[in-house]
């Protein structure tokens, strides 16, 4: 698996877990204190974030990094 793969499947899962938890990205970006071009460039595989930044992600929006990080095909 490549970076651009990997950072796809990654915002793909972050999007999904997002929804889960009924937050929009405005909302998710305002608990982060981040842009919401962050949160979309993130869901869209076009950013990309530091092993801090994915704690504090899984911990705003309630779920495990492990749920993440986990990619079906």
């Amino acid at each position: 698996m490549n970076k651009e793969m990997f950072l796809k499947k990654f915002g793909k899962n972050v999007k999904l877990e997002r929804i889960k938890k009924d937050l929009t990205q405005e909302q998710l970006a305002e608990k982060m204190d981040v842009s919401n071009n962050y949160i979309s460039g993130i869901e869209n595989g076009r950013s990309n974030m530091s092993l801090g930044k994915i704690l504090e992600l899984a911990d705003y929006i309630g779920t495990d990094v492990q749920n993440l990080l986990i990619f079906n095909d």
